[in-house]
């Protein structure tokens, strides 16, 4: 055997060293960019459920606005038009916001007939989103600064506020925003054009957005498709504005229309430096470090940030409620899209950096808001009048109409016909109130307040506590 024999290894040993040294198949496709983006997409899908299900149970509802969605799925569900009688006798909620899109909702709940079922919708939803940006963002920048930015995505104070605020609309809004903006960025223009122009079909309001992809898109596709994306989304938000919602609308007119109040702002320019407008801005620049404004796609967010600053209504201002949830993946594709075309920033360290700053980011401010609950899940969802709320709803039968306040309402809406008790309703055949709070309160409050509302009616208690109190009409 000559040396040069002797420092040659078998082939055996060759083969076997040269295994040990590359990723096996398995290692190699567990961090392919699909099945990282889905594992980060099913962890906020776990955290969303987690913070849906603790307020489920523990009767923990925000606003009506939960019981209004459940009635416009249930009327699907039964192959009806929208009507919503917790917004008044006869109302049709295609009257109120233009979102024909949520027909989505009526093969789901009809297998799943419960509110509750929209939170699980809605979690879905945006978790979907998550999987989108985050596997666009291993794919431009790499895998670290890629689930950084998808992890601080799924945490980010807007899709938060939305999980929060439970079922709205916008929940579809989030993946289409996601989808198009992926597009728009990988130069897809016909799919930029598919999944944008399905967003008018959520919220009216959404058509102006889809106005400023599409000028964003001409500008970068340099052809008149994105034009006509433009186009399609003024006209579709000047359709459903001026003319399906005020004739579908009792009011024969865009109801929210007032809320558009460009002369107070005129009168007071300073009105726009409010401090809770001011915030929400900086928190939108601050959950990207910034980078979002080195892309021409955070132009994105100015139609959504003006018909909220315009309005004198201070709730849309701040960063609760599900405002924002539109605003994040606009932002965080901003961003992606800052890290992966400028010069300055086209190296890998610099990448991992921002990404991890980012996640820090998030994660700071996501315990100031509403995923910051679920550190005290027994302080923040306390169970204590849990066994009291079973029991006034046992009090009311099924397939019966109830007048109540926001405190049961979505619990009863999937087996009952509900009506809020600030409208002027017809006479109920149950009232639902709770009375926890209330200094004036005797056994049959409920009862009596009910035939004041309901002249010439007769109400007898069926359930009282101190926590509610349920009446039947006689």
């Amino acid at each position: 055997m000559t040396t040069l024999q002797k420092n040659i290894p078998p082939a055996g040993a060759r083969s076997a060293s040269a295994f040990l040294r590359r990723p096996t198949a398995f290692a190699r496709s567990a961090t392919h960019p699909i099945i990282l983006s889905s594992l980060v997409g099913i962890l906020s899908l776990t955290v969303y459920s987690i913070f849906s299900w603790l307020q489920w149970r523990s009767f923990t509802i925000r606003s009506w606005d939960l019981g209004i969605f459940t009635q416009l799925a249930k009327s699907y569900a039964n192959f009806s038009p929208p009507i919503v009688s917790l917004k008044g006798e006869g109302y049709n909620l295609l009257g109120d916001h233009f979102h024909p899109l949520l027909v989505l909702l009526a093969p789901v709940y009809r297998l799943f007939p419960s509110a509750y079922t929209l939170l699980v919708i809605q979690n879905v939803l945006l978790a979907l989103s998550v999987l989108i940006v985050c596997h666009y963002a291993i794919k431009r920048l790499g895998k670290l600064p890629g689930v950084c930015i998808g992890i601080g995505y799924a945490l980010s104070w807007g899709l938060a506020s939305a999980v929060d605020s439970q079922f709205h609309e916008v929940a579809f809004a989030v993946p289409l925003l996601a989808l198009s903006l992926v597009a728009l960025l990988d130069e897809r223009w016909r799919s930029v054009w598919i999944w944008a122009s399905l967003l008018v079909f959520v919220k009216e309001d959404l058509g102006l957005t889809v106005f400023v992809i599409g000028l964003v898109m001409a500008w970068r596709a340099r052809t008149a498709a994105g034009l006509w994306l433009s186009l399609w989304g003024v006209a579709w938000f000047v359709l459903a504005t001026k003319v399906i919602l005020p004739a579908m609308n009792p009011g024969d007119q865009w109801a929210y229309q007032s809320q558009l109040n460009i002369n107070g702002l005129l009168r007071d320019p300073g009105s726009l430096f409010h401090p809770d407008k001011v915030t929400t801005v900086l928190l939108l620049l601050l959950i990207t470090a910034g980078l979002a404004l080195l892309s021409p796609l955070i132009l994105i967010v100015l139609p959504t940030l003006a018909w909220r600053f315009l309005s004198d209504l201070p709730v849309y201002w701040g960063q609760e409620w599900q405002y924002s949830a539109v605003l994040m993946p606009i932002v965080f594709c901003a961003a992606i899209d800052a890290l992966s075309r400028r010069k300055l920033l086209n190296s890998i360290r610099l990448r991992q950096l921002a990404g991890i700053s980012i996640l820090l980011v998030s994660i700071v401010l996501t315990s100031q808001y509403a995923f910051g609950k679920l550190a005290h899940p027994d302080k923040n969802f306390p169970l204590t009048t849990a066994a009291s709320s079973q029991r006034a709803l046992a009090a009311v039968p099924d397939g019966v109409s109830v007048e109540t306040d926001i405190s049961l309402m979505s619990y009863l809406t999937d087996r009952t016909e509900v009506y809020w008790i600030g409208n002027k309703n017809p006479a109920p055949d149950y009232v639902l109130i709770d009375v926890s709070g209330r200094s004036d309160i005797t056994p049959t409050t409920a009862a009596t307040e009910a035939e004041q509302r309901f002249p010439g009616t007769r109400f007898t208690t069926v359930f009282a506590d101190a926590r509610y109190q349920v009446a039947q009409r006689q």
